[in-house]
């Protein structure tokens, strides 16, 4: 009970109201004694109990509080209220506490009894295991003595440099966390290694206060019951460091092929820089050079710290690392990487490595396999064309499903980064992004049997040089069709509509399609139209998807369902699986869709630029195709789909070097697409585009011969031709054309 201050003049008034009240008080309890004596009443057991409670300490101890209270309530009223709120709180606080914090408190002793976690498994739509993440936690206890300084400073020096200072917690490590946290810069956790020990083995991790509270208390009681150097050895010993790789022993075998005692400084830095973000810094990921700028960093630090010099840091770094290149039991390692990446973003590291997940993707690891072995063949055969890489991916347009992922021609080349995965590095797109431009123009109201003038022009933007665009086969062709002009790929029409269209608007529907990697607008001008953005494979497939789908904007999703072991569901894919929440997020008219599917699938269109038996042409079927190369020959692509297959492909360098030759629809990325997207089709079900309720056939003068073409209603002719005249092309000998900048 709270104690209120007074005056002395008021405690004496209280404690002679306080035994006047007593005095009253015994005096009628007597009075009510002489008059039941007096009656001759009989009392009963029931109130002979209560009459001995009543003669209690206890009771006459409460009797008193409560007296006490009432007179001070009477004549304190405002600091009795007080009292009681201060009172509540704080046994609410002592609650709360109790049963948030020290309730289920582990014991300290549990770091060395408790028991270990369980691995996850990444497998194919089919339940066939593409990778555990572990299994068992591959890890060999050593002692500290047989681990080198090097990795143990390194260590120290990236994670928590006043471990052998604090007792548990650093305030200096918090408060820089809450401070750049609250800056809005890079996340840190300002956690001491006895943290992440206690994190790790004895917590979830679910991010609340209670939790860290306890990570705090329990750091304190486990550096009280265990030293400094025991403490270090359970961290080293059980730290993840990637995958199936637990403690330093097992990931110095698996990294470099050697024991920990070997390790070098260079091999140690990278090391230590692994357990704040395993799937972000491992060496063998799809980005590499994280884990060299992480082991720069953990270096600095070193020197920061003392432990080495500047002289040992640069020997360090310029070190070349041999890594462990033996094949790990993985299948379709490019895309497990990319999944890995997704889970490790959606769910944290620790869940992904600790969690038991159960992860059901969308691959066919039957298509996968065959998918790797035609891109591993044909790039074999182009290597006298020094092609050198190549790449591609099996799509389902209509639910965003990646059915295979090859991200290079070999994961384990690892003398070539052949771990890098190429579908999801920006590269420029060549002609393939053409479609994007044509669907703008069809949008605004042309049609396919639009006229445009191939013919020279130059362009002059504002503070840049002139531009005069080039086809590819170095020819001009006249008046044709917007239909032509894409089957075949003509640069000098797609650059006269993007003039017209506009820069920006072609931006605009690019990212409504998918395009991820046009955020500086000021970078890009007409030449844009002829790939001069670049784009990611993965981006390219939701923009091709948004025409299979007939407008429908899919985006790409590699998961079908994932639970933990104990069968406690995390996601689902409802779309693929329950055929709901599919993408209704329409950015294209379904009419515009279908014009450049029809165009796309037109092999007689394309005839002119590629020959009517080029590898672009599947017999029998109605599969739409566009091919795109760089002016350098760096990039050659081709992308193809039908209703509900999509393939894409890319051949190239991966150090960017150009190719010696690559002739679209002949050699380069179409034979590869050509002989995946086969895999796919149904010789007995013949592929064909549905056509819109919106379209209609009309009669059209191609040349002086009737022909039939598609037009969206309202746009088609109000007359429809008895006879025509050939085309007279109209080619100017060099126009130049002032342009507004920022096209």
């Amino acid at each position: 009970m709270n104690i209120l201050l007074f005056d002395h003049q008021s405690q004496k008034n209280k404690k002679e109201s306080l035994k006047k009240y007593l005095l009253a008080y015994a005096i009628k309890q007597k009075i009510k004694q002489k008059k039941a004596k007096t009656k001759k009443y009989v009392v009963t057991k029931k109130e002979k109990r209560l009459k001995k409670i009543q003669s209690s300490k206890p009771y006459q101890l409460w009797l008193e509080i409560l007296v006490s209270f009432k007179l001070t309530f009477k004549n304190h009223k405002k600091h009795s209220l007080i009292a009681l709120l201060i009172s509540g709180i704080f046994f609410l606080a002592t609650y709360w506490a109790y049963d948030q914090i020290f309730k289920d408190l582990p014991s300290p002793l549990d770091l060395t009894k408790k028991e270990q976690s369980v691995s996850t498994k990444i497998l194919d739509r089919n339940g066939e295991i593409l990778y555990k993440i572990y299994e068992n936690e591959n890890r060999s206890i050593i002692p500290l003595s047989k681990i080198p300084k090097s990795i143990i400073n390194a260590t120290i020096a990236i994670e928590d440099k006043d471990f052998y200072y604090h007792h548990g917690f650093s305030i200096r490590g918090i408060s820089r966390a809450i401070i750049s946290n609250f800056k809005g810069e890079k996340l840190q956790g300002g956690s001491t290694l006895t943290q992440q020990l206690v994190k790790n083995r004895l917590l979830t991790s679910q991010r609340t206060f209670s939790r860290k509270i306890k990570e705090i208390l329990l750091s304190i009681l486990v550096e009280g019951v265990y030293s400094k150097d025991e403490i270090l050895e359970m961290y080293l010993n059980q730290v993840a460091y990637g995958g199936s790789t637990y403690g330093i022993e097992e990931a110095s075998q698996r990294y470099f092929n050697k024991p920990a005692n070997k390790l070098t400084l260079a091999e140690s830095a990278v090391l230590a820089g692994l357990p704040a973000a395993p799937s972000a810094y491992t060496p063998f990921g799809p980005n590499p050079e994280f884990a060299s700028k992480r082991q720069e960093e953990v270096l600095r630090r070193m020197v920061e710290d003392g432990y080495i010099t500047e002289e040992n840091a640069d020997k360090a770094k310029n070190q070349t690392l041999v890594l462990n290149t033996s094949k790990i039991d993985i299948k379709a390692p490019h895309f497990v990487m990319y999944v890995k990446r997704i889970l490790a973003q959606e769910y944290g590291e620790e869940i992904l490595n600790n969690g038991g997940l159960e992860v059901r993707t969308t691959l066919d690891l039957k298509t996968q396999e065959e998918a790797e072995e035609i891109v591993f063949d044909e790039i074999i055969s182009l290597q006298k064309l020094r092609v050198g890489n190549g790449a591609a991916m099996v799509t389902n347009p209509k639910t965003g499903e990646v059915l295979a992922m090859v991200g290079s021609t070999d994961y384990f080349d690892f003398e070539n980064d052949g771990q890098v995965n190429v579908t999801l590095r920006p590269r420029q797109p060549g002609s393939s992004i053409k479609p994007i431009n044509y669907a703008l123009s069809l949008s605004h109201g042309q049609t396919l049997a639009s006229i445009i003038n191939d013919s020279p022009i130059t362009y002059q933007t504002l503070g840049s040089k002139p531009y005069s665009p080039r086809n590819y086969d170095g020819k001009y062709h006249g008046n044709v069709t917007i239909r032509e002009a894409l089957a075949s790929s003509y640069n000098i029409p797609a650059v006269k509509s993007l003039a017209e269209n506009g820069v920006n608007n072609m931006i605009d529907l690019g990212e409504e399609m998918g395009i991820s990697t046009w955020k500086d607008r000021s970078r890009f001008g007409l030449s844009l139209t002829l790939g001069g953005g670049e784009v990611t494979m993965l981006d390219m497939t939701e923009v091709y998807g948004t025409l299979a789908t007939g407008g429908y904007h899919v985006e790409t999703n590699p998961i079908l369902e994932i639970k933990d072991y104990k069968g406690k569901i995390y996601y689902q894919n409802e779309c693929v699986l329950n055929n709901e929440d599919c993408s209704d997020r329409k950015v294209l008219n379904q009419g515009v869709a279908f014009l450049i599917s029809s165009i796309l699938s037109d092999n007689s269109a394309r005839t002119p630029a590629f020959g009517p038996l080029s590898t672009l042409h599947i017999p029998g079927q109605q599969v739409a195709v566009k091919t795109g190369t760089t002016n350098n020959l760096r990039d050659n692509w081709t992308f193809g789909y039908t209703s509900d297959r999509l393939v894409s492909v890319w051949v190239g360098n991966n150090d960017n070097t150009s190719m010696s030759y690559v002739a679209s629809g002949i050699t380069g990325a179409s034979p590869i697409w050509n002989k995946i997207i086969r895999t796919q089709l149904n010789e007995k079900n013949p592929h064909l585009f549905a056509i819109p309720n919106n379209i209609v056939s009309n009669k059209v003068c191609k040349g002086s011969t009737i022909i039939d073409e598609y037009f969206i209603k309202g746009t088609e002719p109000k007359v429809e031709p008895k006879y025509c005249r050939p085309l007279v092309p109209k080619i100017s000998p060099s126009p130049f054309i002032k342009t507004k900048p920022n096209f």
